[in-house]
Parts: C-alpha cells; sequence; structure tokens
C-alpha cells in the first residue's frame, strides 16, 4: 500500500469509524470487509440477510462471522429510520411509503449515516451511481452553502498526488458550479494532506484565446476568488501553463501558482473523465474514487468494475472523510 493509504490507515485505526456497505451480497465487498475488520482500520456492517450473506461467503472461502450483518426486514431500529426518512423529506413520503423504500439497501445504509450510526458508506460495485448518490442527496443532502455535489479523483503515483475534478457528477457546469468544485476540491486535498493550489483548466491561458467554455471558467475563477481569497487558485490555464514552470514562466508569469498546481478542476465532465482516464492509462497514476464530495456525511461510489483493493481503499477515504466532520 503506498505511503498515502499508509498515513490514512493510521490515522482512521485510532478512531476505528463505523462504515456501512449496502451490497452485502458482492463477493469484492464481502472480501474487503472481512480484511477490514481483520486489519482492525474500521467496523464494516454489511446490509442484507445474514443467512445469505453467510452462505455467499462460505462459497469463497470467506468468513463474515466477526462482521456486523444488518437486515432491513429485522431490524430493530427500523421504525426509528421509517420515521427519521418522513421527517427528512417533508411530506413527499408517508409512513408506509418509507418502509418500502427503506428496505433498499442503498436508502437503508444512508439513514444509518444520517442518523449517526455509521460514519459514512460506500456503494456502486453493483449499483449505478444514481442509485448510489439519489439516496444521500435526498437524505444526506449537501452541505449549507453547497448547491451540488460533485466527484473528484485522487490521483497516485509513488510520491506524487493530485485531485482531479468533477470527473463523475455534473456534465455541463456553469461558473458557479466550477468555482463551488475548486473550493470543495481544495477542502477534499486538505483531507489527504496536500496543500491546495488550484488551477481552472482551460483549452487558453489568461486570455489567450476568447469564448463562451473560456468566459465561463474565468467567470468562475472570479467567482472562487472572492469567495475564498486566502486560497490559492488561479485559471483559466492550459494543462501545461498549470503544470510545468518553465510553460508558466512564459504564459502566466504573474500567477501564483507558477506551474505547481496540485488540484485541476476540468471545465466539463467530458473533459474530466477523460482527463483522469488517460492520466491512469498512460501516466499509470491510480485514480481513486470517484469521491463525492460537498455532502453532509460521506457517500462514496465504487465503479462497477472495482476489485478489491478499490472497496479497501474507498472505505479508508471514506472513514478518513467521516472523521473530518
Amino acid at each position: 500500500m503506498s505511503d498515502l493509504f499508509t498515513g490514512i490507515s493510521e490515522k482512521v485505526k485510532a478512531q476505528n469509524p463505523t462504515i456501512v456497505f449496502p451490497e452485502g451480497m458482492d463477493e469484492r465487498i464481502i472480501e474487503a470487509t472481512v480484511r477490514l475488520k481483520a486489519d482492525g482500520v474500521l467496523t464494516p456492517v454489511l446490509v442484507g440477510n445474514k443467512e445469505e450473506i453467510a452462505s455467499k461467503a462460505s462459497e469463497i472461502g470467506q468468513d463474515v462471522s466477526g462482521l456486523d450483518i444488518y437486515d432491513p426486514e429485522t431490524y430493530e431500529q427500523f421504525e426509528e429510520l421509517v420515521d427519521a426518512f418522513v421527517e427528512r423529506r417533508k411530506g413527499k413520503a408517508t409512513a408506509e411509503d418509507a418502509r418500502q423504500i427503506l428496505k433498499q439497501p442503498n436508502y437503508f445504509g444512508t439513514m444509518l449515516v444520517h442518523l449517526d450510526k455509521a460514519h459514512g458508506l460506500v456503494s456502486g460495485a453493483a449499483h449505478s451511481t444514481g442509485d448510489t448518490v439519489r439516496p444521500a442527496l435526498q437524505i444526506i443532502k449537501t452541505k449549507e452553502g453547497v448547491k451540488k455535489t460533485s466527484g473528484v479523483f485522487v490521483m497516485v503515483k509513488g510520491e506524487e498526488r493530485y485531485i482531479f475534478g468533477d470527473c463523475a457528477i455534473n456534465i455541463a457546469p456553469d461558473s458557479s458550479d466550477l468555482a463551488e468544485t475548486a473550493i470543495e476540491a481544495a477542502k477534499t486535498a486538505r483531507v489527504f494532506d496536500i496543500e491546495p493550489k488550484v488551477a481552472m483548466l482551460s483549452f487558453s491561458t489568461k486570455g489567450s484565446a476568447k469564448s463562451e467554455e473560456t468566459e465561463r471558467v474565468s467567470d468562475a475563477v472570479q467567482i472562487a476568488q472572492e469567495r475564498e481569497p486566502q486560497l490559492t487558485l488561479d485559471g483559466e490555464f492550459q494543462f501545461d501553463a498549470a503544470f510545468v514552470p518553465s510553460v508558466a514562466e512564459k504564459k502566466a508569469p504573474d500567477s501564483p501558482l507558477k506551474g505547481q498546481a496540485n488540484v485541476f478542476v476540468f471545465p466539463s465532465l467530458e473533459a474530466g473523465n477523460i482527463g483522469y482516464k488517460i492520466a491512469q492509462r498512460l501516466g499509470n497514476f491510480e485514480a481513486i474514487g470517484p469521491i463525492l464530495q460537498g455532502l453532509n456525511k460521506p457517500v462514496n461510489d465504487l465503479s462497477r468494475g472495482c476489485n478489491v483493493e478499490d472497496v479497501y481503499k474507498l472505505a479508508l477515504i471514506t472513514a478518513m472523510q467521516g472523521l473530518e466532520k
């Protein structure tokens, strides 16, 4: 495990937070949670039928007898969750509606987080991003002052670590959305002991090209600087002007970034998704995420193509976010 995750593991282990995994029947989830429990870094909670999960675990040579398993059908505090859900939805769901909705593992698990019965949630191995994020937006909701959640990746290779966003959620962000993503990405960076230097990316550097797209980014820079004047943030930048000091000296000599950016905000989901995958596949960076930011409590979304190591690491990140609250 990289130094980044060794450090996170040590910090998390000292607090032993609880993380809920709604996909209790997924083999990758089972294996990762057994390992997390054995390593003593956090307390995993699986959601599902205990006998069915135990049988599935036995099939793959795993023993879940030491894990907490909550079944919505038999959970003793289920009515507490129902009442809290009805209150949270403010007339959009009756108690009977809530009883049906909360039998869905992602909704059930999200309510556990909302009621502080768990510090965070990890899902997505067998569910779409929408199925993971929707309950979080309805129940946990975004922090005060944050209009939209966004998704970032921590890109890791050796001692190098960077934040890329938004690479997961918002397809066509406006200037306010981009500014919000930048501010929240800086906070995420600090969770990983990265002192943020934020670059707002475009195909233009400081007005070298003019278009609706470049002006949207330059407006976002102004909005973010007004909201967080102490944050080291600048743009709009082409990637090389944000990352290569010699190029920055030529294209943006007065910028505080000086070609040393470590948090990169892409102008669209299209650009962000392409960008992180290029770094991952051609640059051999490990892409950890997407990490959802802007929520009141941490909920994170796995790729359906994830492996056991991905589950393990995202659980650590989710626990770390939970401890930062």
